[in-house]
């Protein structure tokens, strides 16, 4: 007998909740003409610099954009040193790249998953030996947890790195009183769908309380225009816009995003409650609230639970099976001399579990049953 599978993200159930809303939104966008930069841009910029505590939110065509554009108005080139985790999507190590400078490839912390200030710290030295100049580190929120930014400022004080916050995943995300995005000089975020602020499309944004920081991005985003409008042309710059109709349904979703986050909570709640005793769940520091973008266990047996998984109806991911610097894309990069061992580890054991607002209780009692018979059979 066919199990039905249950979503690993319910967009639908999302749609569902705003339905009328969105196609009202949408529509109001195509009656007033203003496909790009139209007015529900800068409304929502406006509301997510009050949501997230930052004084300039500046929005732009997608996450990966996001990181690209600040290191670029940082004068971030050839033989810089940029630190990233290697353990994270390709994004956070190609925007350095594209813009000629090395990415240098640091570990993770074994519980957070979150840049490692020591590996970071030796890192720094390796660059420097090679004959680089170390100018920026991007730390990522991994799954929605926002890394360790008193250690990682502490360090990038006394080497005067940059730090550029990769809040992809951790978009309304708490640490030491601030929310996701307001951690660093500057942070960069995603509007990916499944991301959670998400549109319905491509869109990314960046943050930031520095006032001439924020000034640049906005130029660059815009093909490098100046205060005379768009054929004053003061720097060289890219089309980097998120669309009107893209702004329109994201005023909607942040609307909702603090109670969805609430809901995130309460599955990730049940799902400690119900796994903790048989597998590695996810570790939040104290004082942390994390955006729960994905719930990811860490088991020996990951492939073979996966497939057991799947044939009960519940989907998983693997996020990551390749470390960065393992990458044919990254062949040859630098890394930490401390090594990349929790990194290369964690591709072999991760597994994600559903995790969304509108999974109900009896779903989230299903995933952790299958969880549960799936490794009690191989601890027995």
């Amino acid at each position: 007998m066919a199990v039905s599978p249950i979503p690993f993200v319910d967009l639908a159930a999302q749609r569902r909740r705003l339905e009328g809303r969105i196609e009202a939104a949408v529509q109001r966008v195509v009656a007033g003409g203003a496909y790009i930069m139209g007015p529900e841009v800068a409304e929502l910029e406006r509301r997510m610099g009050e949501h997230s505590g930052v004084k300039h939110v500046v929005s732009c065509a997608n996450g990966t954009q996001a990181l690209e554009l600040v290191l670029r108005a940082w004068g971030i080139g050839p033989g810089d040193a940029v630190f990233v985790p290697a353990f994270t999507f390709a994004a956070t190590g190609e925007a350095p790249a594209w813009l000629g400078a090395t990415p240098v490839f640091c570990d993770v912390e074994e519980q957070t998953f979150n840049l490692d200030p020591a590996s970071l710290e030796v890192a720094i030295g390796h660059a420097e030996r090679q004959g680089l100049r170390p100018r920026a580190v991007i730390p990522v929120d991994l799954f929605g947890v926002p890394a360790d930014y008193q250690a990682i400022h502490a360090i990038a004080r006394r080497h005067g790195l940059l730090v550029l916050q990769d809040a992809a995943q951790s978009y309304g995300a708490m640490r030491d009183g601030r929310r996701a995005g307001g951690h660093a000089l500057a942070g960069a975020t995603s509007f990916y769908p499944a991301k959670p602020l998400g549109c319905y499309g491509d869109g990314g944004a960046m943050l930031t309380d520095d006032d001439e920081l924020a000034a640049k991005l906005r130029s660059l985003r815009f093909h490098g225009m100046g205060g005379g409008g768009q054929y004053d042309n003061v720097q060289v710059g890219t089309t980097g816009r998120l669309d009107t109709i893209q702004a329109a349904i994201l005023l909607e979703k942040l609307a909702i995003l603090d109670e969805e986050q609430a809901a995130r909570q309460r599955v990730a709640d049940r799902y400690e409650q119900g796994l903790s005793n048989l597998a590695a769940t996810p570790r939040v520091p104290e004082g942390v609230a994390s955006a729960w973008a994905q719930y990811t266990l860490r088991i020996s047996d990951r492939d073979a639970v996966k497939a057991e998984l799947a044939e009960a109806g519940i989907p998983t991911m693997v996020y990551y099976p390749k470390a960065l610097a393992d990458q044919a894309a990254f062949a040859g990069a630098l890394t930490s001399p401390g090594g990349l061992e929790v990194s290369r580890r964690l591709t072999g054991e991760v597994l994600s579990l559903p995790i969304h607002p509108y999974l109900d209780e009896a779903a989230q009692d299903r995933v952790v049953d299958a969880v549960r018979t799936a490794l009690l059979k191989r601890a027995g």
